[in-house]
């Protein structure tokens, strides 16, 4: 790995060489595959100065990424641990939803959606299109605010209280464009806990209606949301039972990340309820 980055290498955003990425993602390799390793010895493997790996070691240690132990040993650090930690968490989710969701796009011939929480929006992490309309409100890696459309509501309505507040308290400071007053959305996600199931009636697309549930894991912790989404008609037809579909499909995927439902679950008052 030893050598220069020539003058016209391109460059990352602080300036330095992309080859100072290469040799940082190389220590990182091996720190993922061995628990801890001295410096003396990535120099060694990546045949690079001492002076080199241990300026990218206190770089990496400063984000985090790295942490030393004993006896001179490094090894990966908390925060990257954190970020791998969430990207295997999508990537259960995700495969726990996607039969069940290929199962309801059978079944409703509409689009189905899964969504993740990522701060105050909902992501969408997958994608299958329905037969009769595409949505274009919410493409595959796209983002909607909590409150609009049946998916992230559903994931605002059944979200732990420290989020539900931290959408209050940004709500209050920044408003919306669309989605109704605080008193509107607040109702619907008392409503939505109620009934275990969130409905979007056209606030998203005029013409366009999505039932939403909730997916939880084996802590009984929030994951996501399934959602399916069409013409309105269709969605809130009851003969159609989307909503039964939907909820079922979510808890399967549940189920599958070891989820229980608590005997009590449905019709659970939020617990900030009291506090306004």
């Amino acid at each position: 790995m030893r050598g220069q980055a020539s003058p016209g290498a391109p460059s990352a955003g602080d300036g330095e060489p992309v080859g100072l990425l290469d040799k940082a993602s190389a220590i990182l390799e091996i720190l993922a595959q061995r628990e801890w390793v001295s410096a003396a010895e990535l120099a060694e493997t990546l045949q690079e100065p001492r002076s080199t790996i241990h300026r990218l070691l206190r770089n990496l240690a400063a984000l985090g990424w790295v942490e030393s132990g004993t006896r001179g040993q490094w090894g990966i650090g908390l925060h990257l641990f954190r970020l791998g930690s969430g990207a295997v968490r999508r990537m259960d989710v995700r495969r726990a939803a996607l039969p069940h969701m290929q199962h309801l796009h059978d079944e409703s011939g509409e689009t189905v959606f899964l969504c993740i929480r990522r701060g105050l929006d909902a992501v969408c992490v997958e994608r299958l299109d329905g037969r009769r309309v595409q949505s274009l409100a919410l493409q595959l890696g796209g983002s909607m605010p909590l409150h609009l459309g049946a998916g992230p509501m559903a994931i605002l309505a059944f979200s732990p209280e420290d989020v539900y507040r931290e959408w209050l308290l940004d709500f209050a400071e920044n408003g919306a464009k669309d989605g109704g007053t605080a008193a509107e959305i607040n109702e619907e996600v008392k409503v939505t806990r109620q009934r275990g199931y969130a409905v979007s009636d056209q606030n998203v697309t005029p013409g366009i209606a999505a039932v939403g549930a909730p997916v939880f894991n084996f802590r009984n912790e929030l994951e996501g949301a399934l959602s399916v989404s069409g013409l309105r008609d269709v969605i809130l037809d009851p003969a159609n039972r989307l909503a039964e579909l939907t909820v079922e499909a979510a808890e399967r995927a549940s189920r599958d990340l070891g989820w229980a439902r608590p005997a009590t679950w449905w019709g659970k008052p939020l617990p900030s309820d009291t506090h306004r």
